[in-house]
């Protein structure tokens, strides 16, 4: 049994964090969801800057669409809707069968409205009803300024992708703000069954100290935080709080481990997926690291339902003069302002696009 089925079966959901329109073409994401156990995807200003930047399969469809005079925003988000709803048909028996715990795609509002909550509420209202799928999540920074829209969000139905999570405190503020939109609406005799996952970055931990800790720390601090975070979910799963909810028909928002590729290339390519694998939760990995771990990967053991050794490994950190609520922030601050980098080279590359087409029809 391959070990992407094994962790199917373990209870953790597998989505590829990545999607393209060669994917969706060559019939790929459909073998994947066929013989890798892949049950959801999801996609950023990234994944999508590249995606158009290395292809020429968005070509015809940019051309129709200036045509049309579509350019920047309203263009891309033309695009990146065409996949998704492709992707989300695909993945809808899952969806389906699990009666909404799986089969879900992911799409992000602009970064450029991270600290805009009015506004991102609007921008995540207007892509889901665009959308017209159940099973696309709309992803939402879990800063500060995200909270209030994720409340109102899940208030008003919409199922979201909390994004940008980094330390167990910036987790348990998104499950806050997902809680109040659930009880308002069992408050309000509205359906509670909203969905919504929590994703923690877990690898850019690691980058951020590789040259500041000694060796023997190395590659272990992600594994740290998502252990520390995971104990956190299961505790509020655990509260009476939340049974409440779930007795009114609610349904969890799972923690979903996202950046799991592995960045040090002395270090095993299934790094994160091996330590992380746990009942509950979503892994999305990149293309390569799905294919290594159907190729080679090997499961050793579940996450513990506590956290483990977390707290010993998180005070070998403090030992060695880190800072964990500082540097929780500044990645956060830092996972936004490359957001909008992406944000900003894919409108480049939509207009550099736009420009040569035009010429050459």
């Amino acid at each position: 049994m391959k070990a992407t089925q094994m962790l199917h079966e373990l209870g953790q959901s597998l989505w590829l964090d990545n999607i393209t329109r060669d994917l969706l073409d060559s019939g790929t994401l459909k073998r994947y969801i066929d013989e890798l156990s892949v049950t959801g995807l999801t996609s950023n200003p990234t994944i999508f800057d590249h995606a158009i930047k290395n292809s020429t399969a968005y070509d015809a469809a940019i051309r129709q669409k200036v045509k049309e005079g579509k350019t920047g925003e309203p263009l891309f988000f033309e695009l990146a809707l065409e996949d998704l709803t492709r992707a989300a048909d695909l993945f809808r028996p899952i969806w389906d069968r699990t009666d909404g715990v799986d089969g879900w795609v992911s799409l992000e509002v602009s970064p450029l409205l991270a600290h805009d909550a009015a506004s991102t509420l609007a921008a995540a209202r207007d892509l889901h009803a665009r959308a017209g799928r159940p099973n696309l999540l709309i992803k939402i920074p879990g800063t500060k300024e995200g909270l209030p829209a994720i409340e109102e969000a899940i208030f008003s139905g919409i199922p979201i992708n909390v994004t940008l999570l980094f330390s167990r405190e910036q987790y348990l503020a998104a499950a806050e703000a997902f809680m109040r939109g659930i009880e308002r609406r069992i408050a309000a005799g509205l359906n509670p069954n909203v969905g919504s996952v929590a994703s923690v970055f877990v690898s850019r931990w690691d980058g951020a100290v590789a040259n500041k800790v000694p060796t023997s720390l190395r590659n272990q601090l992600g594994i740290a935080i998502a252990k520390r975070t995971y104990k956190a979910a299961r505790d509020l799963l655990s509260s009476p709080r939340w049974r409440r909810a779930y007795n009114a028909g609610a349904r969890p928002q799972r923690p979903l481990w996202a950046s799991t590729g592995t960045k040090d290339p002395q270090a095993s390519d299934v790094l994160y997926v091996k330590a992380l694998a746990a009942p509950f939760t979503v892994n999305t990995m990149p293309e390569a690291t799905l294919k290594a771990l159907a190729d080679h990967g090997e499961l050793s053991g579940i996450l513990p339902a506590e956290g483990g050794d977390c707290e010993e490994v998180l005070a070998q950190f403090a030992k060695a003069g880190l800072d964990i609520d500082a540097l929780a922030t500044q990645l956060q601050d830092d996972g936004a302002k490359s957001f909008v980098k992406s944000w900003s080279d894919l409108m480049e590359v939509l207009a550099s696009k736009s420009a040569d087409l035009r010429k050459a029809s």
